[in-house]
């Protein structure tokens, strides 16, 4: 039982050989997994008949695609690799790359210096590559070479797809909470201007407060629980009647919970909090929140370019309100 000679067995043909799925496939060639003792014998006869090499990193080392995928991180500093985010992101492409027997490499690309990523990528031990925190300047950057197989986490283009939450959505559905349990003076804590993704979950809180008839109160934030802290203090100095404040994202809520705590205020009595994200933190403290897949979106992304499949130019996985105490 052999393939065409014109190309070499594929993880599908090694699959429909055995009578298996491609997941579990999958699964006996990386080694994690569940697979029955008779799966697994059909998967390895089926190798050793059709000549399978389960390690493309071998092959690429002979034909220069690459060995491992490059996951680059924008950020005005090297401490947005201290976000959980990027924590997540890493973990879910390292086992998305695991049964194709390629590394992973985690790279900061300064927002001031976007020509960074261009001498990553001049790396031809790069097979794929992982925008986070995408810019239009980064977008511009990514090279031909890695045209199929190239990524973002974000705003994407003509020629790199993206997968994405949608945020704007999840923001509404926290907006309209806070309103219809009786909130009136609505703050909103941002992200940073010049992430463009963020900025959807901006205009989705102005839109509804237009709407309401409510003034719009934004402080801009980053993500941090730290500038959460900081944030919550400015939000009542300006606007000391405000009765709700949005966080952009969970470790936002969580540091403008803690300052308004210290300073007496009660939540949700006085001020209601609400989150992005719903890490396993926000169930512990009972945040408010809306939901954020991000192990599910950045394994998409990372199988679009392991596997170089033609993908929409933009995918977006939806985003549910999570109601608890705190708002």
């Amino acid at each position: 039982m052999t393939t065409a000679a014109r190309r070499p067995a594929t993880l599908d043909d090694v699959a429909r050989a055995a009578g298996v799925s491609r997941s579990t496939a999958s699964r006996v060639l990386g080694g994690n997994g569940f697979a029955s003792p008779t799966a697994r014998e059909r998967v390895r006869t089926a190798v050793d008949l059709l000549g399978y090499v389960p390690n493309p990193a071998a092959r690429a080392l002979v034909h220069g695609s690459g060995v491992r995928l490059l996951i680059a991180v924008a950020g005005t500093d090297p401490t947005v690799l201290d976000d959980p985010y990027v924590d997540q992101a890493v973990a879910a492409v390292a086992r998305a790359c695991t049964p194709h027997g390629l590394g992973v490499a985690v790279q900061w690309v300064p927002l001031a210096e976007p020509e960074r990523l261009t001498r990553l990528t001049d790396d031809r031990g790069v097979a794929g590559l992982v925008l986070l925190n995408t810019t239009p300047a980064l977008l511009d950057l990514v090279p031909r070479r890695l045209a199929g197989r190239a990524v973002s986490i974000g705003i994407g283009s003509a020629t790199v797809p993206s997968v994405d939450i949608d945020n704007g959505g999840g923001t509404t559905a926290i907006v309209r909470h806070l309103y219809d349990t009786g909130r009136r003076r609505i703050a909103m804590v941002t992200g940073p201007r010049w992430l463009a993704c963020a900025n959807r979950s901006v205009r989705a809180y102005r839109a509804l407060v237009h709407e309401a008839g409510l003034p719009a109160r934004e402080v801009v934030g980053d993500f941090s629980a730290n500038r959460g802290y900081a944030a919550a203090r400015e939000v009542l100095r300006r606007w000391p009647d405000t009765d709700a404040i949005v966080g952009i994202s969970d470790a936002t809520a969580l540091g403008v919970i803690g300052r308004l705590r210290a300073d007496g205020i009660r939540v949700p009595d006085d001020v209601a909090v609400t989150g992005f994200d719903d890490i396993p933190l926000a169930a512990t403290v009972a945040l408010t929140t809306a939901s954020h897949p991000v192990r599910q979106i950045i394994t998409a992304a990372a199988t679009m370019v392991l596997e170089q499949r033609t993908a929409p130019e933009t995918t977006v996985f939806p985003s549910a309100l999570v109601v608890r105490g705190s708002a």
